[in-house]
This record gives structure tokens, C-alpha cells and sequence, in this order.
């Protein structure tokens, strides 16, 4: 049996370091939202609807994850009263808007946001923060252009 090459270890792999990085800071800010009985999925989707109903496949989109992902996410949200699925203007459309109780929950959520964001910020500093959201910005642009999507 061969012996698998040095570029085909995780340690090696671009995938699996961004994604490794990416649960570890998502462990951060979920441990500070807990405080407000909130993922960092659930607060982003809050945070995305707060100005007004936002459209399922929009928000999705803008969110970076597909219907079915959001779908699951958003059934606790409902669940707990925080938002509700409205038809828009359209009868096939579906709008996702928060309530009186999801908007009380988000302002509560905030402060515990900017905790988490300034657990990172503090690690990276100001500088490191800069240059790692114009690479990733920088690589999002790449893929987008690679995968022939729109910007």
C-alpha cells in the first residue's frame, strides 16, 4: 500500500484549514449568544431580517447557505416565537419577519455579538483583522468568479 503523499494531508488541505478555523470561531461566538439562547446562525438571521421581511431564497443567499439549511435553522426561531414565515405579494413567495419578541431577543443578542467579535479582535489584532477579512473577501470574489456566480 502507498503511503498517502504529503499533499494529501488534512494539514495541508485549504478546505479543512478554513473549516477548522471556521467551527473554532463559531464555538466563540456561540458560547457568548448562549446567553441569549441564540446560535450565531439563528442571531444572523435575525440580524439580516430586523429592517424588514426578507424573501427565504434572498436571505439564504446573502446568508451563504442553501434553502433546506436555512429552512432547519429557522424552525427553532419560529418555533420560539421570534419570527414568522408571511406570504409576500406573490402567494408562492415566502418572507421571513421578526416579531415583537425576536426584535427584543436581537437588541439583547448585540452587546453579546461585539463580546464575541472582540474576542477575535483582541487575538488578531487590529491589523490582522484587516488583513483576514480583504483575503477572505479576496478569496470569496475568486471562488464566486470560479463557480460563475454573480457578485
Amino acid at each position: 500500500m502507498l503511503a498517502p503523499s504529503a499533499s494529501a494531508s488534512p494539514s495541508t488541505c485549504t478546505c479543512f484549514r478554513l473549516r477548522r478555523a471556521s467551527r473554532r470561531v463559531t464555538q466563540v461566538y456561540d458560547h457568548e449568544l448562549a446567553e441569549a439562547g441564540l446560535t450565531l446562525n439563528q442571531y444572523s438571521i435575525l440580524r439580516r431580517s430586523e429592517r424588514e421581511p426578507r424573501v427565504l431564497g434572498d436571505l439564504a443567499g446573502d446568508l451563504g447557505m442553501d434553502r433546506t439549511t436555512l429552512t432547519r435553522n429557522l424552525s427553532p426561531l419560529v418555533d420560539a416565537g421570534l419570527v414568522e414565515i408571511v406570504r409576500g405579494h406573490d402567494a408562492r413567495q415566502r418572507l421571513i419577519a421578526l416579531t415583537p419578541p425576536g426584535r427584543d431577543r436581537l437588541a439583547a443578542a448585540k452587546p453579546l455579538w461585539r463580546r464575541a467579535q472582540a474576542v477575535i479582535d483582541a487575538m488578531l489584532g487590529e491589523a490582522g483583522v484587516k488583513r483576514l477579512h480583504r483575503d477572505l473577501d479576496h478569496l470569496d470574489d475568486l471562488l464566486r468568479q470560479h463557480l460563475g456566480e454573480a457578485a
